[in-house]
């Protein structure tokens, strides 16, 4: 099989009749340039789309689109389900905001065929040239097509265009007051199964995809919809379902009858677990602000609340990115053998609530995002849960930035703290890979005013010796929580000196075992080689990470096994 190189952010879409794909990638090395390692730290540049023929060399694609006057510019190809429509997304952040071009296929006189050996592109019309909102495509109906957005509405909407007349947008469903329109899939002619968020529990309906009205609810179990899929010529429909207590579901539901059922199409059986050991709750808790927070909590049944419990609290907070529940064999094994309680914060910074939930927790807002956190901490203490020397704080990328700003800000609250692949360096993160992306959700040091927002919280620059601040404030007279922090060599993401300076930095800081510090918690680093961010890893790998990291916070929280 032919490996496809510098691919990367991007989609496989697939041409309807078979012969190949378009898909995504950055330029290839000039002839005499060494291959390196594949350790990158380079920025991310000059994004171009190709068409890949079967059969064929990748030296022989054809290019077809490029914008060196906009070098920043990301590109995800998607093919209309009619076959007729390239659609191209084009996003230069990670805001949900892009520019949208489409290109009709069946306009080219000799198909893609006659691009081969040409230096042009194709014949791309700019649908939407500004960055004002998000737009998806769901369906279209010859030049009619219409859009999952954000355009005027947080909390998403669809909406309608006639691409021969750009100036024809029209609401098909509109912004519901509270629930996040998550998807809309297009079925069995002119139906629609669309999925929304609400209260971080997902709710499908059958709508009409003419006028949006709504032809009937869809029951479902709380959990969280991974995914539907479905075409207009079909009248089934797969949708995948997963829960904190549910491995993996995909449901078939034949969508011609008059009333739907979802029935099991595939179910995943995991040897040894039974659900009803267990219970999982939503709880809601008040942040510093007084804003209403939601968590779930995954436990054993019949809790005693007596403080004593061992928990893991997990968090994300950012880019717009909701976290719902999820199953996870690692936390089955925590919950059942070491009597953990597990705990999800859907913290602000994520999309649960839309784009006004997420504004609320970036930029000049970010702050909310670990007092949030630490709110969600200090809930779990009072209310029984766990203590501060009993709750392990976990996060990745995003979270573990969340959980490095954490530590340094309430190292007293901690009995543990895991981070992942972590943005540590807040002053410079914007210079490496595609680092620059991320400057939308936290704002850049090389402007005065969010120079000094990232200043007050960047975890490499707010590293303290808490025993040396306590003042009058008892929760500061102490060292910090033992703490793992994990990267990867070839994380051309989230680069790994991120976690390795910020490691360095906390044990020069912290001067553990020198005269007059009282550290003596353990502060560490699990770097995983040959591996990316969270990815390129087999099964066995994945397995070992995760019994090195809940082993160390286990032996750290003196959590012992239970027969």
């Amino acid at each position: 099989m032919q490996r496809c190189m510098q691919v990367k952010f991007s989609r496989i879409a697939w041409t309807r009749d078979g012969l190949g794909f378009f898909y995504s990638r950055f330029p290839a090395p000039r002839d005499g340039e060494a291959v390196d390692s594949g350790i990158k730290t380079d920025v991310n540049l000059n994004h171009e789309v190709y068409y890949h023929f079967l059969g064929t060399d990748q030296s022989q694609d054809v290019l077809c689109w490029r914008d060196p006057d906009h070098p920043k510019y990301i590109y995800i190809p998607e093919v209309t389900e009619d076959g007729k429509y390239v659609i191209l997304s084009v996003s230069e952040t990670s805001d949900p905001v892009n520019k949208l071009y489409y290109c009709d296929l069946s306009a080219l006189a000799h198909g893609l065929e006659g691009l081969k050996g040409t230096h042009g592109v194709l014949p791309f019309v700019k649908l939407v040239d500004r960055f004002e909102a998000h737009y998806g495509l769901i369906a279209n109906d010859g030049t009619e097509f219409t859009f999952l957005t954000n355009k005027d509405a947080p909390r998403y909407k669809l909406s309608r265009v006639d691409v021969d007349e750009p100036g024809s947008w029209a609401d098909v469903l509109p912004e519901d007051e509270k629930a996040v329109l998550e998807s809309a899939c297009a079925v069995h002619g002119d139906k629609l199964l669309v999925n929304y968020l609400s209260d971080v529990k997902y709710v499908l309906q059958m709508r009409s995809l003419v006028t949006g009205e709504l032809l009937r609810d869809i029951p479902i179990d709380i959990g969280t919809v991974n995914g539907i899929s479905g075409r207009r010529v079909d009248s089934e429909v797969f949708v995948e379902f997963a829960s904190f207590l549910t491995p993996g579901i995909i449901y078939r539901c034949d969508v011609s009858t008059e009333v739907p059922e979802m029935n099991v199409y595939r179910e995943i059986s995991v040897p040894g677990f039974d659900r009803n050991e267990f219970e999982a709750k939503q709880v809601f808790y008040p942040s510093k602000d007084g804003t209403k927070i939601p968590m779930f909590i995954v436990s054993k049944k019949n809790l005693d609340l007596n403080g004593s419990h061992p928990a893991l609290l997990f968090g994300y907070g950012g880019f717009g990115m909701s976290v719902t529940p999820q199953f996870s064999v690692a936390r089955v094994v925590l919950m059942r053998n070491l009597g953990f309680v597990a705990c999800v914060a859907n913290i602000r910074g994520g999309g649960e609530y839309g784009e006004g939930w997420h504004r609320s927790g970036s930029l000049a807002n970010k702050q909310n995002c670990f007092d949030d956190f630490a709110a969600a901490g200090e809930f779990l203490v009072a209310a029984g849960y766990t203590s501060p020397a009993r709750l392990c704080i976990e996060g990745g990328s995003n979270g573990g930035l969340l959980v490095a700003a954490c530590l340094n800000q309430r190292p007293d609250l901690f009995g543990c703290a895991l981070a992942h692949v972590g943005v540590m360096d807040m002053l410079r993160f914007h210079k490496f890979t595609i680092g620059r992306a991320w400057t939308c959700d936290f704002g850049c040091s090389e402007n005065e005013e969010e120079f000094h927002w990232l200043i007050k919280y960047s975890p490499l620059h707010n590293v303290r010796r808490p025993w040396e601040e306590a003042g009058d404030d008892p929760r500061r007279g102490r060292q910090y929580p033992p703490t793992m922090l994990l990267t990867a060599d070839h994380d051309d993401r989230v680069v790994p000196s991120h976690t390795l300076k910020f490691l360095a930095t906390m044990q020069h800081v912290l001067r553990a075992g020198a005269e007059g510090s009282p550290q003596t918690n353990p502060i560490i680093a699990r770097i995983e080689r040959k591996s990316g961010h969270g990815c390129g890893r087999s099964t066995q790998r994945i397995i070992d990470e995760a019994a090195d990291r809940y082993a160390f916070a286990a032996k750290m929280m003196g959590v012992s096994w239970i027969d």
